[in-house]
Order: structure tokens, then sequence, then C-alpha cells
């Protein structure tokens, strides 16, 4: 099944409910893409992806193609929080330090409450 989302803006913040499997890569790129054109087109700066009903499938080499990409559309994007499941936050990780790396202010957690504490912790 597709990645499927629900978004809900909050002044600065965009909210996004997802939930899905990300079949390939090029899916999840489309899915990474449209939140963030939704994000810059709102003026939100700031997003908090709850990905927990995400099935993550991609292997390590997309999943580091994935974070190449996604770094290079969110540049008008300050900062980002992706909540995921327990089991596929290795995969998270890896995908944090890879958008890190390549400047995108982004944290993977398991988490909501602590993912949004750290996403809102510099919002004047």
């Amino acid at each position: 099944m597709a990645i499927t989302f629900h978004a809900e803006i909050k002044d600065l913040l965009l909210v996004i409910e997802a939930s899905g499997c990300d079949e390939n890569l090029q899916q999840v790129i489309d899915y990474g893409c449209s939140v963030i054109d939704l994000a810059v087109n709102h003026g939100s700066r700031y997003i908090l992806c709850d990905e927990r009903n995400i099935e993550y499938a991609l292997d390590t080499c997309d999943t580091f193609l994935l974070a190449q990409k996604i770094a290079e559309c969110a540049q008008k994007i300050f900062r980002v929080a992706i909540v995921c499941g327990p089991k596929f936050l290795e995969d998270g990780k890896f995908w944090e330090t890879v958008a890190v790396n390549r400047f995108l202010e982004v944290r993977v957690d398991t988490d909501m409450e602590r993912a949004k504490e750290w996403l809102l912790s510099n919002i004047d």
C-alpha cells in the first residue's frame, strides 16, 4: 500500500500523519517533496511527521539516496521531526545521519512528545 498522509497547519508548524508502506524510492521522494512543498506554501518552517503507521521497506542504498534528495528539497525548512515505529528506529537514525550531514536539521525518534519538544525548542 502506498504512503498516504493527512496534514494540519498550526501556525509555523505542519503536522503530518502518514500511513502505508514505502514501496519504492520514487514514491517516498514524492511523499517527502509533497510534504515539503505543503510546508513552504503555507509558510511553515517546522514539520512534525507521525510515521508510526508507515512500514519502512527501502534498502540501505535507497534510504541513503532518499535522505540526500529530501535534504536538497528541504532547504527552506528550518526543522523536521519524524516519529517512527520502534522496529524502524535504526533505519530512521541512518536516514537522520545522512540528512544531517547534508545540513538538514532533523531528528528521528519513537516518542511523539520528545520529538515535538525537540522540534519546538527554539521557536521564538
